[in-house]
């Protein structure tokens, strides 16, 4: 563990503290030091900082670094499901309880351990613990993600994250009945402040979350749901739908505690459309429910049938 201290001097008014801290700990990342504040690591004056804090002169902000294990991601065999790939991208169907990308205590049999294997070289940008990953899928939910093989087309896909044109929707099966056919969940979604390991609808310190959901089929006591992300931060889907009551079946973490289904969270990103980096053409891809997801809505549609 390293600890830095830096007490601020000079600083211009109104500068954020993870702004000042991107220019102060070259060369850590803009999200390393989001992560940071995240494991609540980062304190000014002796008390927990903030990112959006406005650093003034003579602050005294102390920084605890977990030791690098930041070795660089191995390559690792495994039998990925790649859905498309060419020289640019590579889109690969995500099974339940793969991990993304290595993190402390989640170095091997990741996702990116895979792809380093297959395809010998994925793009830089977002450094050596996360190449080529353009954007995430949680640990327990399967499905559809793109990765860059080079910079470029990692910049462009990137942009479209950005701008909202990459379009990426998911199955969800609920808890209840749900009465709308249709809607849009419009709710901030930051850390929770009362457990930092999940993500809450918070006014505070928090971002625009934008979810779109259409019902698919309702059953006596559940809802299939097809969810639209028009916004991107962690956990979204999971903390909209256990916002407005309707959590998401076998969710660890925003879930009910007690549920008579066994299919483990049933959550599937299952369609993915974006303009490719080079063609510029709109490519759609989709991945079936995965057998433990199909096997759970059968035994629902047996049961009222």
């Amino acid at each position: 563990m390293e600890h830095k201290q830096i007490i601020a001097k000079d600083v211009d008014t109104g500068l954020r503290l993870d702004k000042y801290l991107t220019e102060q700990l070259v060369p850590f990342s803009r999200s390393r030091i989001q992560m940071l504040f995240a494991k609540g690591a980062i304190t000014v004056n002796g008390k927990l900082g903030k990112a959006n804090y406005k650093v003034k002169n003579d602050d005294v902000i102390e920084v605890m670094i977990e030791d690098e294990q930041e070795a660089n991601a191995q390559p690792e065999a495994m039998d990925l499901d790649i859905v498309y790939e060419d020289e640019d991208v590579i889109v690969i169907n995500k099974p339940k309880g793969m991990v993304v990308h290595p993190s402390p205590g989640n170095e091997a049999h990741t996702l990116v351990n895979g792809l380093l294997y297959h395809c010998k070289d994925l793009s830089g940008i977002n450094g050596v613990l996360r190449p080529g990953i353009v954007h995430r899928i949680d640990k327990d939910t399967s499905g559809l993600l793109v990765a860059a093989k080079n910079d470029r087309a990692h910049q462009l896909l990137a942009e479209q994250l950005k701008d909202k044109t990459m379009n990426r929707r998911y199955y969800a099966l609920v808890h209840g009945v749900m009465p709308h056919d249709h809607g849009t969940i419009d709710a901030p979604i930051g850390r929770d402040e009362k457990d930092r390991q999940k993500m809450a609808v918070t006014a505070h310190n928090s971002k625009p979350a934008i979810t779109h959901f259409q019902v698919i089929e309702r059953f006596a006591q559940h809802t299939l749901l097809e969810c639209r992300l028009e916004t991107g931060r962690t956990h979204q889907i999971r903390v909209h739908l256990q916002y407005i009551k309707f959590p998401i079946v076998g969710d660890p973490k925003y879930g009910r505690r007690k549920t008579e289904m066994s299919g483990g969270q049933l959550l599937h990103a299952h369609q993915l459309t974006f303009v490719h980096p080079t063609s510029q053409a709109s490519m759609t891809f989709e991945a079936p429910l995965p057998p433990q997801f199909a096997s759970v809505l059968d035994e629902l549609r047996k049961r009222e049938g």
